[in-house]
Order: structure tokens, then sequence, then C-alpha cells
């Protein structure tokens, strides 16, 4: 919930130079794209202000996904961004030592933002602790197609027991901060985790990058079984794709429960085939249903017009100001992101249903509505969803508490 920045120490000049000598410069300019969005983050931009840049750019040149993009039109995007922030009245800092120093008074000072006093609030942490700033080199998951980065979870969060088993999220040809802001697809870390998740992809990172994939199960068995440490959630990134090449970022303790029963749907297959809207990844929860609600202001009309009717909040993504929303609603859906995006994270450790990651959601908040695998819904419609599962459907769909056998 605090300030975070990447890429301190860019500027236009510095880039150039990075894309000359490294002679990619698409990733030198992705990289000071990046650092732009950071600061500008810090200094209330919305990113939804970034992102129309970058998506008018892929429209513009018919491309897809960023990675298309040659270093001159990645180049452009940047110093798009750049008069982003000039146009909004942000004094952007051109010297390197300048930036880092403005970087560790922005953190600190995050401390006291609105969404860190409301994280605190919700989460029961004492404001009177305050932070820490870490300063730490960078590495470069979006170095090459060979590079990434992620977030791996020492245990299963879907699964019971002890048991080591890696789980989480990872992205090939991207930054770290793209993975837990939810902005772009993820992929599965484990063979066990893509399977029992029923991902569309054949892409994991134990099969596609063994070597990374067993680096990181030394790792885990070491803080675990060797030193004693609770399960862990670490993030990571890997600039190549052998052992060395793998670069630790932070660790911190995972919180795991124990369900002895789920609630799951009391219905026929064939009822829920006919209901199906589209498949996520279920994070946490079981199956529920409720109404459609797009902002803070619906939820707490809908808790006095109909308290007893369970609220779903729709969005193509979270940041980490929708805090109160996700505290205030009973399941989240999101069309993008990932185990471990704001959305999931924050929904698991508040016990809440969640499903991220459905593709077949494209929401319009300002217009409080969306679209469903086609299906246009607005607020205060019905839809169910599975957290174990992450199965979508419309309308009411009726559920039934069992014994989990997974236990």
């Amino acid at each position: 919930m605090l300030d975070s920045f990447l890429n301190v120490g860019l500027n236009e000049e510095i880039a150039a130079s990075i894309a000359k000598i490294s002679k990619n410069p698409w990733f030198a300019w992705d990289s000071y794209r990046r650092f732009i969005q950071g600061y500008g983050m810090a200094f209330g931009i919305k990113r939804d202000d970034f992102d129309h840049i970058i998506y008018s750019s892929k429209k513009e040149s018919g491309i897809g996904f960023k990675r298309y993009f040659t270093g001159d039109q990645m180049k452009a995007v940047a110093l798009a961004y750049k008069q982003l922030l000039l146009d909004s009245g942000v004094q952007l800092i051109e010297s390197p030592v300048d930036q880092l120093f403005l970087a560790i008074d922005q953190v600190f000072s995050s401390w006291e933002s609105k969404r860190a006093k409301d994280y605190r609030r919700i989460m029961g942490i004492s404001d009177d602790w305050g932070t820490a700033v870490t300063v730490q080199s960078m590495v470069f998951g979006n170095l090459s197609r060979q590079s990434g980065s992620g977030v791996v979870f020492s245990h299963s969060p879907r699964l019971p027991g002890d048991t080591i088993r890696l789980w989480g999220d990872f992205t090939i040809g991207n930054q770290g901060e793209d993975v837990v802001s939810g902005l772009v697809k993820t992929l599965p870390i484990s063979e066990v985790q893509r399977e029992l998740e029923e991902r569309d992809s054949k892409i994991s990172l134990e099969e596609s990058f063994p070597h990374i994939y067993s680096q990181l199960r030394k790792v885990v068995n070491r803080l675990v079984y060797d030193e004693g440490w609770n399960p862990q959630e670490i993030e990571f990134t890997f600039e190549g794709e052998t052992q060395s090449d793998l670069f630790i970022l932070q660790a911190r303790d995972m919180s795991l429960r124990d369900r002895k029963k789920i609630v799951d749907f009391d219905v026929s297959p064939e009822t829920l085939d006919k209901a199906y809207l589209g498949q996520g990844i279920g994070v946490s929860g079981g199956a529920m249903h409720g109404r459609i609600v797009f902002s803070l202001e619906e939820i707490d009309a809908f808790r006095k017009s109909d308290p007893d009717t369970s609220l779903i909040l729709l969005r193509n993504d979270t940041v980490p100001d929708d805090i109160l929303e996700i505290d205030a609603a009973d399941g989240i859906l999101t069309a993008r992101g990932g185990l471990t995006s704001h959305a999931a994270v924050v929904a698991y450790n508040l016990n809440k249903t969640c499903v991220v990651g459905c593709e077949n959601l494209v929401c319009n908040e300002p217009a409080k509505k969306c679209m469903l695998n086609e299906i246009k819904m607005v607020t205060g419609d019905y839809i169910s969803i599975n957290g174990r599962k992450g199965s979508v459907y419309k309308g009411v769909i009726k559920i039934k508490q069992i014994k989990n056998s997974e236990n």
C-alpha cells in the first residue's frame, strides 16, 4: 500500500545511452516508461491515464502486446508518458541522485496516504509503526523473452498440508510491479498448479524455465526446512534462464487457511453449462451469488436498500486505492491479474470470495456496466462466482455447504 519506484536513476539521456550500449532499445525505453509511470502515480496521476496512452499506441500500430513494439515505438510511448507528467504539472527531476532522494522521501510520506491508513485500519495494523525504505539495485525481468518476474508461494493456498508446493504467478518479459498490479496476463509457477487451475496456457515456470524453478525450490527448502521459516510469499526476477540469473527481491510470511467445509453450487451440470459466462482463476472463498457493483457508493446504497443481498465488485483490474471497495464487497471479480495481484492478496487475507483473470469480462466502470461473454450487464444484475474453481455464471445459482474432501 506504500509507494514504490522502479528504475530510479533513468532520464531521457541515460535511456538513449542504454539503448545504444545494450543494442536493445525496446528494453531501455520500456524501463524508462515504467519509471515515468511509477513516478507519476506517486504524485497523483491515475494509472488509467498511462494505460490510455499505451492502449492507444497499440491500437494505432495494430499491435496486441507491448512486446511487439519496435524500439522507436516504445520510445514514443515513454516520451508520451513524460509529456503526461509535464501536462499534469508534475515536475520531473532529471538528476539520478536527486531522483533517489525524492523516491526515499516519497515512500516515507506514503505511510500517511489515505490508502495506507485505510489498509492499516482494515488489517488492524498500528499507525505507530512507521515504515523503512529499502533501496535495491535493479534487476530486469523485461530484458528479453528469456527473462521475467513473479511471485511464488512456498505452499499452495488451495491444497492442504505442510508439503512444499511452489504456487503463484510469473510473467515473461515484464517487471515485477506489472504482476502484483494485475496489469499483465500471468502464467502458473508449477505444472500441478496449471492443471488444477485449468489454465488455458501450456506454459509454466517449471516447464519453460526449469533451472529457475529448481533454484526457487532450493531457496524455499532452505528457508522453510533448514531455517524454520513460516510458509513464504517471495517476489523474484530472473534476467536469463540459468540458476545464477535468479534474484530474490523480498520474502514475507504468507497466510494459510484451513477450511473444513466449502460452499459449492447445488445444481446440475447442465444448469451450470447454460448459465456459464467465463473462466478465471479462483483465489479464495467458495461459491456465491450477488449483485454486480462498480463503486463504493453503489455498495453503500445496496447495503441500505437490500441489506441481505451479497455484492460482487467488478473491475478490469484493481489498484491499492481500491482497498475500501474490496473490504466493503462480499466478492471480487476482475478481468486481469493472477493469484498474486493486489485484488487477490487482499481478498484472500480478508477471507473474501475472489476470482481474477476472467478474460471474458470487460468493464466500463464509469458507465456502471460490463460485458461478460458478450452479454451486457449493469449495476444490480445478479451473477454467481466460484472462488475455488474460478468459474462465473449468470443469475442466482443455488449453493450448498459440503465437507472439504481435500482436508
